[in-house]
């Protein structure tokens, strides 16, 4: 009883722990570093806070969007969609207060990158350090 119980036990585990769990996200490698001054009058769409815009990027991402999420504090997303990125050339855009995917139709939350509407996986964000005058990007 104790070698059927230890089986159905093993089958079980091995069931659960192979089960397929979707699409797998095929992000690109990417590589990302940019520094900006959000406070000079060329990104001012960052002096406030809540403001956000788009900054270009090295291929094969497709573009930033960055959002001032306080003062001290901003978040920057690829343009790439997270679902399937070599499946569409269309770019991520902003419908404040939610970054839209035109191939899926998924919605995103511009204030963390986390999905709000379809299945998947949230916004690829890379990090970010603000030292009062600088905004560096990078992953």
């Amino acid at each position: 009883m104790k070698r059927f119980f230890l089986i159905l036990v093993i089958i079980l585990f091995c069931t659960v722990s192979c089960r397929d769990t979707g699409h797998a996200p095929v992000i690109p490698d990417l590589y990302i570093n940019v520094s900006i001054n959000p406070n000079s009058t060329q990104y001012f769409e960052l002096n406030t806070v809540g403001g956000w815009m788009y900054l270009t990027a090295q291929e094969p991402s497709r573009g930033l969007i960055v959002y001032r999420y306080n003062w001290d504090e901003f978040k920057a997303y690829d343009r790439l969609s997270p679902y399937d990125p070599y499946n569409c050339d269309d770019r991520l855009y902003v419908d404040f207060p939610f970054v839209i995917d035109p191939c899926t139709g998924y919605k995103y939350s511009i204030l963390d990158g986390s999905l709000l509407e379809g299945s998947g996986y949230n916004l690829i964000q890379y990090f970010t350090e603000y030292d009062g005058n600088i905004l560096k990007i990078y992953n």
